[in-house]
């Protein structure tokens, strides 16, 4: 037993010792960390003797580490293998679950956003919303990957979530059936004499993929090619060479995004090349409070350039890099390393990105009737005739359908600007 607790003690230091040495910790540590270890390797040995049952060291060492990562901030955490491979596969484009992104806010999973075509889309979650318990557990006193691990399942799983909405007095109950989750990070049409092109996250493909659709589409429309919406509504972010590259792409020159991490020789800008894929015509980009991370980058240094417009809400304002760090045979670790700023040298953590107009989603409700006394609630009312008249139901059908299906008023008034900004060119 004794040989046993020795090695796990040495093994707990090994890994420590081994998050001291990695890059950007300090190098050489002062008496107290040591101290403060022992005190570590005092409590893990009182719980393994004297706790009411019989504990899992590895367990242990994991739940340790993984608080260490969260006291740092919302986006350092500690990844298993099985965390750290889903994790690459999510980069890839192609995972399984639900098909939201989501971070850690008061102890509850925060859905930064739904990701577009997946059975969390389907189902009717949106950015902001609060996810309190799964199947009935609650999420407090989880880790994000406990909460991730637990989201994620079999293919035609089911699993129910209880969601807190800002407005909404009750929780509401959610019913998503899991699916293989396949991103395709762009999507693209033609609006008219417009290029619409939505990015729903930055994934290993984005920028090929918008290469594709700019060319596609201009081809289309030669000469008629009046200017492009790029839609980062809802998009949580991703890689940041990606973000890169496609602020690259409507740029010509300058710089995109410096990152700063604690010292600094650890400064690093990433400046544009040659080449704007919109061919200096007017660019509209949509941004709201699941805007985050890189498509925030692509929005602040398009909009210091002057290269475009922003409309929209105020963006979510997740303004750090994270690294992923692997611990060899142990996952790893992912850890928030420097902010990025703005070409203006803006940080824009915790602050957002503020749009040059402020438009809200309006959305076309259904009125409540209920709340309302009519004629047919009086009693002794006289009662109905009844109608008969075919051409009155068919423009009650037409219009209950018109009032269902709601219009992007956001994406109107970025066409609207852009087609009226292009007449007054001319």
């Amino acid at each position: 037993m004794m040989k046993r607790w020795v090695g796990v003690k040495i093994g707990v230091l090994l890994v420590i010792g081994a998050l001291l040495a990695l890059p950007g910790s300090a190098q050489a540590a002062d008496d107290g960390i040591y101290r403060q270890l022992n005190l570590f390797g005092d409590v893990l040995e009182r719980i393994r003797s004297d706790y009411v049952e019989e504990v899992n060291d590895p367990e242990l060492i994991e739940a340790a580490i993984g608080g260490m990562l969260r006291s740092l901030d919302p986006h350092s955490s500690y990844m298993p293998p099985k965390a750290y491979n889903d994790m690459r596969e999510q980069i890839k484009g192609e995972f399984g679950g639900l098909g939201i992104e989501v971070t850690m806010e008061n102890g509850v999973v925060k859905v930064v956003s739904p990701i577009d075509d997946t059975p969390a889309a389907r189902a009717g979650l949106q950015a902001g919303d609060y996810i309190t318990h799964l199947d009935d557990t609650p999420v407090m006193g989880m880790t994000l990957s406990d909460a991730v691990k637990k989201m994620r399942g079999p293919v035609n799983s089911e699993i129910r979530l209880t969601v807190v909405r800002r407005g909404l007095e009750k929780p509401l109950e959610v019913k998503v059936v899991r699916d293989v989750i396949r991103v395709r990070s762009v999507r693209s049409r033609l609006e008219g004499d417009m290029v619409y092109v939505r990015i729903t996250s930055f994934t290993g493909q984005t920028n090929s993929g918008l290469e594709a659709a700019m060319a596609k589409h201009k081809a289309e429309l030669g000469n008629r090619f009046k200017g492009v919406v790029l839609d980062l509504r809802n998009n949580p972010g991703g890689a940041l060479d990606q973000a890169i590259s496609v602020s690259d792409a409507f740029l010509d020159q300058g710089e995109i995004v410096s990152t700063r991490g604690r010292r600094s020789e650890e400064t690093r800008r990433y400046n544009a090349k040659t080449g704007d894929l919109a061919d200096g015509l007017l660019i509209a980009v949509l941004i709201n409070g699941g805007s985050a991370s890189a498509s925030e980058i692509v929005a602040g240094a398009l909009q210091d350039h002057q290269r475009a417009i922003v409309i929209g809400t105020k963006s979510f304002g997740k303004g750090s890099v994270q690294s992923i760090i692997p611990l060899q045979g142990h996952g790893a670790i992912r850890l928030t390393t420097a902010r990025y700023y703005t070409p203006s040298g803006t940080s824009i953590q915790a602050k957002g990105i503020e749009p040059d107009i402020l438009v809200e989603q309006v959305r076309v409700e259904k009125a409540q009737h209920s709340q309302r006394r009519s004629e047919a609630d009086l009693p002794q009312h006289l009662e109905a005739e009844e109608k008969t008249d075919a051409s009155e139901k068919a423009v009650d059908n037409g219009d209950q359908e018109k009032a269902e299906k709601p219009r992007d008023f956001q994406l109107n008034y970025a066409l609207d600007l852009l087609r009226g900004m292009a007449l007054l060119k001319r």
